[in-house]
């Protein structure tokens, strides 16, 4: 779509609705959405990077017949009425694993989903961003402009909801374009089975040992370091949650690193690291030093292994030393799976999640056949229309490998 054809779009069709802050007004909310018809836009506004965890601090909501609703959930923290007045209503969103977890919390949960996302990616779009997916489907430009701000500010300025307002104003329009494609791609079926799959999957587990996602830890040798880290770790997640703060805004990774590379040993050193300077960190000096000093001085068998065993694969980039064989699979594998993607037109992760390929890899069945490939994929968590394109062209793969071994 030519530039010339693109229209901003500047202002919600019905003007930026009233934010929703009482319970009354919750329930006429409620009772107008239940009473529109078709697909409900829903997006939700979140304060990454300001607060602690991933609550939403806006929820915005549109349906035709019923027009824009703007939700401070902050005061109106249950929406479980709304929840069971469109329990039968199929919800919109753009990347919806972002945003389901925090609509839980509040008690919106969907049953029938479309996501316009993943529906751009399984179509084959480059960028799939809501920005562009509206640009280059409908020909509209939104405003995005405060995707990053912190959304937990009271009160929330009107250009702040002008731009929520407009990320929910196009959306339904946006699925039903995308749902249009998808039919004329025989991709429909695909998508479908997508969706599905999004609600079903359970919430996430808590990660085991999450200090080592510490940015900037592989730079650490020695055990001790990586001590020190975890009680630098720990010390800022508990104050970050009780101030509702962002970890990295009550103490940085890179102060963490900095501290477990050089183990200061006493309050001074550490005060003359430059990343212990800013006004925050210091507000903290003497629990950052007492959790320096645990690190320090834990006894050599307390202290955290180099790594924890995973329940997969070994990293691939080790595979060529530790098992040839498993090197050469896996890269027949990638180019079969690369090939499909790219007839189909669709992202190669979204044709076979890549620790899928890599776990089939390391770990064939004995007897390689396209039935016995297509049930390892589903026990992976492939679903039946990737197993259906991919288990007869990977099971050839292996086969054609073994043949050559046997020559």
């Amino acid at each position: 779509m030519s530039e010339a054809e693109v229209v901003p779009l500047l202002e919600p069709r019905e003007g930026i609705p009233p934010v929703i802050e009482t319970p009354e007004a919750l329930q006429n909310a409620v009772e107008r959405l239940a009473a529109g018809k078709g697909p409900v836009a829903v997006d939700a506004e979140r304060a990454s990077g300001y607060r602690y965890g991933q609550r939403a601090y806006l929820v915005q909501l549109r349906r035709c017949g019923s027009g824009t609703f703007l939700i401070d959930p902050v005061p109106c923290a249950d929406l479980s009425a709304l929840d069971a007045a469109l329990a039968d209503t199929e919800m919109v969103l753009h990347a919806a694993s972002q945003d389901l977890p925090c609509l839980a919390e509040l008690g919106l949960v969907p049953r029938r989903l479309f996501d316009t996302e993943l529906a751009g990616r399984l179509l084959g779009y480059p960028r799939v961003g809501l920005g562009t997916m509206v640009e280059t489907v409908l020909g509209f430009t939104l405003e995005k402009g405060h995707s990053a701000a912190d959304w937990s500010s009271r009160p929330l300025p009107a250009d702040w909801l002008r731009y929520a307002a407009l990320d929910v104003e196009l959306l339904v329009e946006l699925r039903d374009a995308l749902q249009r494609q998808l039919g004329e791609a025989d991709k429909l079926g695909w998508a479908e089975e997508e969706f599905a799959a999004i609600l079903a999957t359970p919430p996430k587990e808590p990660r085991q040992d999450p200090w080592r996602r510490t940015s900037g830890i592989h730079r650490l040798r020695s055990r001790r370091s990586l001590a020190v880290v975890r009680e630098l770790w720990t010390t800022r997640d508990r104050i970050a949650r009780e101030r509702d703060l962002s970890p990295g805004r009550v103490l940085p990774d890179s102060a963490i690193v900095e501290a477990a590379l050089e183990l200061p040993r006493t309050p001074d050193d550490l005060a003359a690291l430059a990343s212990f300077r800013g006004r925050n960190t210091r507000r903290h000096a003497p629990a950052w030093f007492r959790a320096v000093q645990r690190g320090r001085t834990l006894p050599d068998a307390s202290l955290p292994e180099h790594s924890i065993p995973g329940d997969g694969p070994p990293p691939a980039h080790r595979w060529a030393e530790r098992d040839p064989a498993a090197a050469e699979r896996l890269s027949a594998l990638r180019a079969v799976v690369a090939a499909l993607a790219d007839e189909h037109t669709l992202p190669t992760e979204n044709l076979l999640q890549p620790d899928t390929v890599r776990r089939l890899a390391w770990d064939p069945p004995e007897e390689v056949t396209a039935e016995s490939i297509g049930v390892v994929l589903t026990a992976l968590g492939a679903r039946s229309w990737q197993v259906e394109l991919t288990a007869t062209p990977l099971a050839k793969a292996l086969l054609r490998l073994a043949a050559k071994r046997e020559v």
